[in-house]
């Protein structure tokens, strides 16, 4: 495989643009090559952030000329994730897919086992397990600094009372659209990656805004077979904000607030290879310990240009893919558990299986 791996990056909206764009050409050995999106406006932006780069308006002009890329990242609205996804694996190109895979675990895991059948590489952006105060949880869980871990708390709160047009309030299937789709799943990948496989879920899901045709409003409640209880909240009409991490242990509890800063620092423009990338003030630090005796804990810098910087290795080396797609296969099956869970109100039972 050539030294310098080509990219071609579908779609270049706010996953394309905001995200995987500016991660790609900060990364070493990876070039952004060719862009593909048919709105003018646009081609005219990515024209002006990757004057290096091709654009593209049909992608069977990148399946057709197969051998001119080395990697596909799929960074298109939910409903081609799967049909993109299928026709660069046929084209036998190494392929990521932002979250979630599929907007079903069925699709989810046939796409798995085709890439599997071709021997072809495939990834699921699931940035959020580089956010700081992930890998700053992540760590103190890890080194035993909460002793046992009993409860878990997450939130990715907003409050957007007034619905955007856009595919993501869209309310057919396909669409994968709402928030447990959307926000859920983040905070399910990170809470499997924390305290590992769950044997139950309860959900509570609803529409709260006037005239949402997709959830905008959910808690979801995992019970780990480890014992470690998640608690999920996702939300765009929450007017007062939680927490982002809290974590509780029967030695001490560590608790967080505030956005991970990549996601503001990328809309306005930075790179992965500035100086101080990922890092906050102390002012910002989560606070471990119990009431009366707590302590500013450092705040791990977020990573998110691990992900591609794995993403190459992989693909030079042969070392393993920065997310296992099974483990987003697993995601999608317990954002479908959490839907039903709220239709018919009841703790339901983790199928054996990738998800349990």
């Amino acid at each position: 495989m050539a030294e310098t791996l080509r990219v071609g990056l579908l779609g270049y909206g706010l996953a394309g643009r905001v995200f995987h764009a500016p991660l790609i050409a900060a990364t070493p050995g990876l070039r952004l090559d060719a862009i593909l999106t048919r709105d003018p406006q646009r081609q005219e932006q990515a024209r002006q952030d990757h004057p290096g780069a091709r654009l593209v308006d049909d992608a069977d002009q990148l399946w057709q000329a197969s051998d001119a890329l080395d990697l596909i990242v799929v960074a298109t609205p939910n409903s081609q994730h799967v049909p993109m996804a299928r026709a660069a694996v046929a084209a036998g190109l190494a392929v990521v897919v932002d979250k979630p895979l599929a907007p079903t675990s069925a699709e989810s895991r046939a796409l798995v086992e085709e890439a599997d059948r071709r021997g072809v590489p495939l990834t699921v952006f699931q940035n959020r397990r580089w956010d700081g105060d992930f890998l700053t949880a992540r760590r103190l869980v890890e080194q035993g600094e909460l002793g046992r871990v009993l409860r878990f708390e997450s939130r990715f709160e907003r409050f957007r009372p007034t619905i955007k047009p856009g595919w993501r309030e869209l309310a057919s299937p396909e669409e994968a659209g709402g928030a447990l789709f959307d926000l859920g799943a983040h905070l399910i990948d990170q809470a499997v990656q924390l305290f590992g496989p769950v044997r139950s879920v309860y959900a509570e899901v609803d529409r709260r805004r006037p005239g949402a045709q997709v959830d905008d409003d959910a808690f979801v409640a995992l019970t780990h077979t480890g014992g470690v209880r998640s608690h999920l909240w996702m939300s765009a009409i929450t007017a007062q904000l939680g927490p982002r991490l809290r974590v509780l242990g029967d030695r001490a509890g560590y608790t967080t607030y505030g956005l991970d800063v990549q996601e503001a620092a990328l809309h306005a423009g930075g790179r992965p290879d500035a100086p101080g990338w990922g890092e906050v003030s102390p002012e910002q630090y989560g606070q471990l310990g119990v009431d009366g005796e707590l302590r500013p804990v450092p705040t791990e810098p977020g990573a998110y240009q691990s992900f591609y910087q794995q993403v190459a290795a992989a693909l030079r080396d042969g070392t393993p893919m920065p997310v296992d797609p099974r483990d987003a296969v697993a995601t999608v099956e317990l954002i479908e558990l959490a839907h039903r869970s709220a239709v018919e109100g009841a703790v339901l039972p983790v199928p054996t299986g990738p998800a349990a």
